[in-house]
This record gives C-alpha cells, sequence and structure tokens, in this order.
C-alpha cells in the first residue's frame, strides 16, 4: 500500500497527471519513469483489497498521487472531478457535495433527506466513511494517493457504490524513518478576501518495530459570497478546517502488524455559496425593486454550517502461512449542524395564511442536525502466494445510529399564529415539543445494521489471460421512527422497518495482448438500499401538490448491471487508454422536489440507463514536455415514463436526461520542467477543463424555461408575479496556471492563479418551496490567487 517514486523523474510530468484526467493507466509521471527508470517506478494501488499496479487492475481506475495533488493545487473533491473522467460533483455547499460516478445519478438530495443512501462509496483507507447527504470534505495533505474505481464495486466494497467509489489512501507510519513535511498557503479570493494554510506532518521511528506519524492542519477559507438585508456584508462564506491524524505501527517483522489511528476534522462555514436571483424580501416586482448582483444574496440571518467528525480505526495483518488474515475495526462520530436564513421559506406560509406584515417579516432560523454514531467490522483472508490463482474471502458488519433533528425557531411566531388563527392554536399542534415559536419541528431517529459476506478469485488461465469471479452476500436492515409538531408539520408519530438482502455477483477478464497492451472486460452489479419517505408536509402544499406527491411512501433497492471493455496502451513516454461501458439501471431512485410542500420524495423510476466512453492520451515528445488530453462522453437518460401529469411534473420521460450530470467533460495539460541551477528545476504549467451543461432535478428539464409564478402579494408585488429561469446549467471553462521551483534540499515554492478568467460556474439550482419564497443557484469559487510554500526533511 504505497507509492515507490524515484524523486528526480520529470516533476512536470507528475504536475501532469494531477492536472489532467489520469483516465484509465498510470499518470505520465509514473509511465514515463517505467521508461526511464525501470520497473521499481510505479503506482502501487489496493483497488481489489490486494496490491497491484494501475495496469493490472482489470478495471477503469484512477489514482492521483500526492505529488500530483501538490502540484496541481488540488484542494478537496470537487477540484479532484475536474481531473477524473466520468468523475462529478454537484457542490451543495461545505460537506455536502454530492458525487455520481459515470452518469449513474438521481438528482438533488439535501439535508432534509436522512434516509436517502449514497450512490457512491468513500473510504479513508480501509474504513467506510460515506455518510449520504454528506461527502467528507477531506484535507487531502499527506495523502498516499485518491483512488476513484469506475463502475459498480458492490462484490469488494458493498452498498452505496453502486456507481463507484473513492478512496482517500493515507501514508503510513514507515518503521525506521524520520521525516516531515511543513508547508504554508496565502491566496486571495476574489480580488478582496484572504485564505490561508498551515499544515505539517511528522515520522518518527519507535525503536527498531514501531513508528508514529503525526499530520496537523489549519485552513481558513476566503468568501466570495456578498449578502444584502439586515444580516448583509461582504464575503459571508468564509470558514476554516482545522484537524489532525495520529497513527502508530508495530511490526514485528515476521508477518504481523497492528496500526491504531485516530482522525479529528472540524468544518465550519459561515454562509453557503449561493447566488440569489428572487427573494421573498428582495425581488424585481416589489414597490421598492432588488435585481441582484453576480454573487449576491439576500439575509435577514446569518447562516452557518459544522461538521465535526472523529474516526478511530484499528488494522491487523497477520500472515498465516499461504494467507493473509486482516481485521479492520472503525468507530466514526460525526456532528453536523446546517443552519439556515429560512424566513423567505416561513414568511411565504405566513402570507398564505393571512399574517400580518410584522409576522411575515420574523426572523426564522432552520436548523438541521444530525448525530452519527458507527461502528464496522471487516474481517478477511486474502491468498499471498505467486501461483495462478489469487483470492479473497471475508465478511462485513456495520451498526449505524442516525439522529436527524429539525427546528424553525421563529420568535414571535406563537403569539402571531394565535392572533392570526385563534388563542389556543401553537399550542395545540405542538405535539409535545417545547418551543412553541417553532412552526416546524421534527426527530427522526435511524438504527442501521447490514452483514455482508464477499469474496473474489482472480486465475491465471495463461500467462497473458486472467479470468475474476466475485459475488457479495448482503443482509440489511433499517429501522426508523418519525416524530413532527409545529403549525408546518402534520403531528406525526410513526415508526417503520426496511429490510432487503440479495447477492452482487462481478465476473472481469483481463488479456495482455503483449508488453504494451492489455484488453480487459467486465460485468458487475450494483445495489443501493431503498427505504422510506418521510410525510409531507401536507400543511404546506397546495392541493395539487399534494395530491401528486402524496402517494410516495416507501421505495426499493436500486440495482445496475454494468458492462464494460476497456483497454491500455503504453510505450516510451506515451501513453493511450479508452474504455467504454454501459449501465442497465433498475428501479433508479429519484428524487424529487414536492412543490409547495416544502417537502423532497424519492421513488423509483423502472429503467434507465448510462453509457458512454472515457478517453486519456498522455505524452512527452521531448524531456521535460508533457501533454495530457482526457475526457469522457456520457449518455444518462431514463428508459421509462410515467403517465400523466407525473410524466410532466416529474422529468421521468423516456429520452430525458438524469440530472446533475454532463454529457460531455474534458480537461487538458501542459506542463514544461527546466533546470534552473544544479540543485533546483523549475517548471510552468496550464490547464483547461471543461464541464458540460447538467440539469439539477429531472422535473427541470419539462417546460423549460420554467415560470414559476411565486403568488405571493407581499410588499407591493402584485399575485401574478413570476420570474422565468432556464434551468439547464450552462456549461462552463475553467483555466488554471501554475509555475514553481523545487530545489534538492526539499524546499519547493508553487504560486498559481485558479480560474484565471473568473468564471462564475452555476453548479446546482436552488428553490425553496417549489420558487415561491426563494430562487438562485450555488456558485463556483471566483479567480483565486496563491502561492504554497513547502519544505520536506
Amino acid at each position: 500500500m504505497q507509492v515507490i517514486f524515484t524523486h528526480r523523474v520529470s516533476r512536470a510530468a507528475s504536475l501532469l497527471a494531477g492536472c489532467g484526467l489520469v483516465a484509465i493507466a498510470t499518470p505520465v509521471a509514473a509511465q514515463v519513469a517505467e521508461q526511464v527508470e525501470g520497473d521499481e517506478d510505479v503506482i502501487i494501488v489496493t483497488a481489489t483489497k490486494r496490491d497491484s499496479t494501475i495496469q493490472d487492475v482489470p478495471f477503469s481506475i484512477n489514482a492521483q498521487t500526492q505529488e500530483d495533488i501538490q502540484k496541481s493545487g488540488v484542494g478537496n473533491l470537487e477540484d479532484l472531478s475536474r481531473n477524473v473522467a466520468g468523475l462529478s460533483v454537484q457542490n451543495l455547499g461545505p460537506g455536502q457535495s454530492q458525487v455520481s460516478v459515470r452518469g449513474v445519478s438521481a438528482g438533488q438530495v439535501v439535508r432534509d433527506q436522512p434516509g436517502v443512501k449514497e450512490q457512491v462509496g468513500v473510504y479513508l483507507d480501509e474504513s467506510v466513511i460515506s455518510l449520504s447527504l454528506f461527502t467528507p470534505d477531506l484535507d487531502l495533505f499527506d495523502l498516499n494517493r485518491v483512488e476513484t474505481l469506475r463502475g459498480p464495486q458492490g462484490t469488494l466494497f458493498g452498498s452505496g457504490s453502486v456507481g463507484g467509489t473513492i478512496r482517500y489512501i493515507t501514508n503510513q507510519p514507515l518503521v525506521g524513518v524520520t521525516e516531515g513535511l511543513v508547508e504554508g498557503n496565502v491566496n486571495l479570493v476574489d480580488g478582496d478576501d484572504l485564505g490561508w494554510h498551515a499544515k505539517g506532518m511528522v515520522n518518527l521511528p519507535l525503536g527498531e518495530r514501531a513508528a508514529i506519524r503525526a499530520v496537523g492542519y489549519y485552513t481558513q477559507y476566503g468568501g466570495f459570497i456578498d449578502a444584502i438585508g439586515p444580516a448583509g456584508g461582504e464575503d459571508i462564506n468564509g470558514g476554516e478546517r482545522y484537524g489532525g491524524r495520529l497513527a502508530l505501527t508495530i511490526d514485528t517483522g515476521e508477518g504481523f502488524s497492528i496500526t491504531p489511528r485516530f482522525i479529528y476534522q472540524k468544518i465550519t462555514a459561515d454562509g453557503f455559496n449561493r447566488q440569489e436571483i428572487w427573494n421573498l424580501y428582495a425581488n424585481p416586482d416589489q414597490a421598492d425593486p432588488t435585481v441582484f448582483d453576480e454573487r449576491e444574496q439576500y439575509l435577514k440571518l446569518r447562516e452557518a454550517f459544522e461538521d465535526e467528525t472523529l474516526i478511530a480505526d484499528l488494522v491487523v495483518e497477520a500472515e498465516l502461512g499461504a494467507v493473509t488474515l486482516t481485521s479492520v475495526s472503525s468507530y466514526t462520530n460525526r456532528d453536523i449542524l446546517v443552519s439556515r436564513d429560512a424566513s423567505a421559506l416561513s414568511g411565504s406560509v405566513s402570507v398564505d395564511l393571512g399574517y400580518p406584515t410584522a409576522a411575515i417579516n420574523l426572523p426564522s432560523n432552520l436548523r438541521d442536525t444530525t448525530d452519527v454514531n458507527a461502528i464496522t467490522q471487516e474481517l478477511r483472508l486474502s491468498s499471498n502466494g505467486s501461483g495462478p490463482l489469487q483470492w479473497v474471502v471475508g465478511g462485513f458488519y456495520s451498526s449505524t445510529d442516525r439522529f436527524y433533528r429539525q427546528r424553525l425557531p421563529t420568535p414571535g411566531y406563537a403569539a402571531a399564529t394565535d392572533a392570526t388563527l385563534g388563542a389556543g392554536t401553537s399550542a395545540a399542534v405542538a405535539n409535545g415539543f417545547p418551543n412553541l415559536d417553532s412552526p416546524y419541528n421534527a426527530d427522526i431517529p435511524y438504527e442501521l445494521e447490514q452483514i455482508a459476506i464477499f469474496g473474489e478469485a482472480t486465475y491465471a488461465i495463461t500467462d497473458a489471460f486472467d479470468a475474476t469471479v466475485g459475488a457479495r452476500y448482503y443482509d440489511f436492515e433499517e429501522s426508523r421512527r418519525f416524530v413532527s409538531g409545529g403549525l408546518f408539520a402534520n403531528g406525526d408519530n410513526a415508526a417503520d422497518t426496511t429490510k432487503s438482502d440479495g447477492v452482487s455477483p462481478r465476473v472481469l477478464l483481463s488479456y495482455d495482448v503483449n508488453d504494451t497492451l492489455t484488453l480487459n472486460a467486465q460485468a458487475s452489479k450494483g445495489f443501493r438500499l431503498g427505504g422510506v419517505n418521510d410525510p409531507l408536509n401536507v400543511t404546506l402544499c397546495s392541493p395539487d401538490d399534494e395530491a401528486l406527491f402524496g402517494s410516495f411512501q416507501s421505495y426499493d433497492d436500486e440495482s445496475l448491471w454494468n458492462y464494460e471493455v476497456g483497454a491500455k496502451a503504453q510505450g516510451r513516454g506515451f501513453y493511450a487508454n479508452v474504455a467504454g461501458f454501459y449501465n442497465d439501471i433498475s428501479d433508479l431512485q429519484v428524487t424529487l422536489d414536492a412543490g409547495s410542500c416544502s417537502s423532497r420524495v424519492v421513488f423509483n423510476v423502472p429503467d434507465a440507463h448510462s453509457m458512454g466512453v472515457e478517453a486519456e492520451v498522455g505524452f512527452s515528445p521531448t524531456p521535460g514536455l508533457d501533454f495530457v488530453f482526457s475526457g469522457s462522453l456520457i449518455e444518462a437518460e431514463f428508459d421509462s415514463t410515467l403517465p400523466e401529469p407525473l410524466a410532466t411534473a416529474t422529468g421521468i420521460r423516456e429520452g430525458n436526461r438524469l440530472p446533475s450530470v454532463p454529457e460531455f467533460q474534458l480537461s487538458v495539460s501542459g506542463s514544461y520542467e527546466f533546470p534552473v541551477s544544479a540543485t533546483a528545476d523549475a517548471y510552468v504549467a496550464a490547464s483547461y477543463s471543461h464541464v458540460g451543461n447538467r440539469y439539477t432535478q429531472p422535473a427541470d428539464q419539462e417546460n423549460n424555461p420554467r415560470t414559476f409564478v411565486h403568488g405571493l402579494p407581499f410588499r407591493g408585488a402584485p399575485a401574478d408575479a413570476s420570474t422565468t429561469v432556464d434551468l439547464l446549467l450552462p456549461s462552463y471553462d475553467l483555466v488554471n496556471l501554475n509555475a514553481g521551483v523545487d530545489f534538492d534540499s526539499g524546499f519547493s515554492l508553487v504560486v498559481y492563479v485558479n480560474n484565471l478568467l473568473d468564471e462564475n460556474a452555476l453548479l446546482s439550482f436552488d428553490r425553496e418551496r417549489g420558487g415561491r419564497a426563494r430562487l438562485g443557484y450555488r456558485v463556483s469559487t471566483p479567480r483565486t490567487f496563491g502561492i504554497t510554500a513547502r519544505q520536506s526533511f
């Protein structure tokens, strides 16, 4: 589980691997190193839960190394996704990014759908850290690599890997080695807000058989969103991230090792990357009209996000003759707060109920909290010999307690409710919740338990032809209780249980045509567990929306069959790789906005598909000069049509696109490295990324451009006021430049500018209460200048 590099290979080539898409093959630097320095300069990955080179993995995989990440300026998973073919990240704010691979996407899943399961599994080394709605935004410092496994990984990685799996692989403690690294950065965001970070790592031996590795980091993020209104200000979406890792390895040198580890991280943000175009309190239809500028929003209350994560895991490995026993135990605790200004939401309901202006103007704070405690245990045996048969078998158990709470504190609302709707109304609808000024309250505790048995075996039929067969049996049970109260709620008090079991198989074939060309093919099945929808907020629904969406209750497991063929070719200073795939999706879990109900529902679409190609070409025409051209072309569509009026309301119509997936994605990178002295090399590099157009939700492509009729006569706005929006999110292009100097002493200096052309990319469409309260977009980070210094020792 390591990356082995000769230090003086082309650093510029390595930069290209980070800037470009390492679609199916080894990055340029590693491949050039293989030709120049020999077979020891290869990247070792563990995508099959066994050490293997990328070229020998018989399916499509990307691996970006620590050097790639450092040189390309990648700071998070969203940045990384632009460098990986077929990987797409929908940014819904800090810690709330949603990931899809190869077009397998069900639409925007937001913070108040805690029962929805993830479609891409996320791992930190051997430990599962996936959590639907909240993809962990891990710091990338001192990572060995990030692996992106495309296609379903249900055999070895289980539920949540229906589209693929992302693995953050950290550097492990090195016995007998003393080393360290410090890094500092200063950056200027949008020309007026400073960000910075300081990070450090140290690896220390503890005698001859043990070592400890400690990592610490602090990052201050510059903001770029301005706000008008009572809680207005400049750069209101700044934040910080801090944390660290501490790992201890004890290796007897006789085939036994034990590695306990602790990880802590906390992220806070002072606001969200939301750019508004219409708000109940500020819009062009009022007597005092407001037109929003780019990267601007309206706030009555400041917003916040917090994500505190603690992970403790223990990995034990023991060689028992011809087999290796591996035990992975992990515990995860996460506390998440999403605090939003919901004044427009509450105010829009108050307009409908005939409340006076003073009550409509009350500030309202929607607070979503998620508390998660999870334990997992995996035990597996794998062969460690050199014979033609290699295998791995194991068992997996997980238990997760997840408590989701939602509150809407609105000081003064109980008095306004009782004055308008009758004395005692607020107490009568409370359903036991004590704060009568909160018109919506919900407690939703979940208990999830899963067991699985898995195995995979590879047999070398000939020296050139390998066949792999694998399968996973899973048994899952989820128990949930839903209690709600307040004027906007239904007064629910219900419990339900969801159970599921099944088998996910996989077959892989790999054939070495010669030393430079490998062909592979696979058929594999992935799955995503089903669940139960939360009840609609029927007190907020229009009669039409209640009738349309009220019948969606439980939803079944989603399954996918992936069929894939690929080729990996490489030569001296050159590689070309391509993969084609077809995903046949059954019972796709689609997420929909239930209009005026301020609710969201999930239901199954019988048939859908995604198919496409991923391709990459990299070459080095002369020493120090490197290029990478990479991209993906994906068709992801529904193959079922719902009866009207559901087809128009949901967008589930044969031929309509699956949401959040660009049809075309391209990255082009170039770099030139040259010596500036006997002890230093310099490089300059540029990258261009293109992300195609997308829809946020399936229904967005029906009756588009869409006219949202607000129906809220407030502050002089007419009752028929409307806003027309093109819901096809436009494609966007990003240009990054950087240059640096690396010294043999271990010191390096990098200057960069990201988003050179200051593209204001629209990442997803944001609507509150079906557009009656607020309309806007999540937008990308603007032009950023920065400088980074590193010193290794």
